[in-house]
């Protein structure tokens, strides 16, 4: 029986904007209908292109509450985060309003949170009587066999609680995993990545440099330095805001390349790179893996979910972790990468069956 969905999602990173648009094709496809996209942001950050060609339905961008950088663009500054979400309550308290308008109007089935915090903030005042399923890989958290870093123990309570807020009233959540975990858990359902459709039709090939992304483009001073020292290896680095480090920032524009956040142009060009070197965000060291490049993983300072990422990527096999952007890191372990995990390709290729079989019975 055909259902009207809603979809929410945390804007701030690529990952789980891709996600989204894999799960609204895939409803789509199935003949469901989404009446709606959910944007939750801190307004920094424009909505990519790329989520307004794949997606038809109306695109709402509303402020929720996320992290504040330093000045630099660089590290997260927890306590100026805290007091920014204080005094705009207001913002939050209204952007609830408008969900609740949102969901007046369109009346769905059923509400898909992509870990925006906004949606449980919703369920936990406002209370409706509308399934909700929560989608993402930090939900991995709740499974009792997911291998946190050891120590770090107020890190792990505190980025626990955030997704607890996130999944508020939620009937199903579904943790997007490197791997399965085969023990059950009452608290979460482990699932493969959500990938758009366009990796699986790229060839992987390797040409003669390599790819980086970048969320904060305040790292770009770690890879100029790298780049003076290595000036003959070619880079093309993928950030917000490019045109601002040009103006920035004097460098060999023959060897380093900048562009703005494409999402095919991206993946374009992993397929052809020697090896991708990112802030440890799931979904690029996923498409890195599914094509079988080597990855650096650069967690942003303090943000303890990409800190987790890079060594849960590194124990699935993607690559290498490291606390700055050195790329000789990624060059030498290149050498020796194998390059296709097949345990990786066959987990992959069950994600949309997996997926929609718990949508659908849910």
């Amino acid at each position: 029986m055909s259902k009207k969905f809603i979809l929410a999602i945390q804007g701030e990173g690529r990952g789980h904007l891709t996600q989204a648009i894999s799960m609204y094709e895939l409803l789509i496809e199935k003949g469901h209908t989404v009446s709606a996209i959910i944007i939750g942001s801190s307004g920094k950050r424009k909505i990519p292109e790329f989520l307004n060609q794949k997606i038809k339905s109306p695109i709402i961008q509303l402020t929720s509450p996320n992290f504040v950088t330093d000045n630099k663009n660089k590290s997260i500054n927890i306590r100026k985060s805290i007091i920014k979400g204080i005094r705009e309550i207001k913002c939050y308290k209204s952007s609830l309003k408008k969900i609740d308008d949102i969901i007046k109007t369109h009346q769905p089935d059923v509400i898909i949170n992509f870990f925006d915090l906004l949606i449980g903030l919703y369920y936990r005042f406002y209370k409706p009587q509308i399934k909700l399923i929560c989608v993402g890989h930090q939900y991995i958290y709740f499974h009792q066999d997911f291998e946190f870093p050891i120590g770090k123990m107020l890190d792990k309570f505190l980025i626990k609680s955030f997704t607890r807020l996130t999944a508020y009233g939620s009937s199903k959540n579904l943790a997007l995993s490197f791997y399965n975990i085969h023990t059950n858990s009452k608290d979460v359902i482990v699932v493969p990545p959500l990938l758009r459709k366009e990796i699986f039709e790229l060839k992987a090939t390797k040409e003669d440099f390599f790819l980086v992304y970048l969320v904060n483009n305040g790292y770009f001073e770690e890879i100029l330095v790298w780049h003076k020292d290595n000036p003959c290896e070619e880079i093309h680095c993928f950030t917000d805001q490019p045109e601002t480090l040009y103006h920035l920032y004097q460098f060999d524009r023959n060897k380093l390349f900048i562009h703005a956040i494409n999402d095919f142009l991206f993946m374009e060009m992993m397929s052809r790179s020697k090896g991708l070197a990112s802030s440890a965000g799931f979904e690029s060291v996923c498409e890195a893996m599914y094509l079988g490049k080597p990855v650096l993983m650069v967690p942003i300072k303090g943000h303890f979910e990409q800190f987790c990422n890079s060594r849960d990527g590194y124990k699935a096999g993607a690559g290498i972790f490291s606390d700055c952007f050195d790329l000789t890191k990624l060059i030498d372990f290149s050498i020796t990468f194998d390059g296709i995990n097949p345990r990786f390709i066959e987990w992959v290729s069950t994600a949309k069956l997996r997926i929609y079989n718990e949508i659908s019975i849910s």
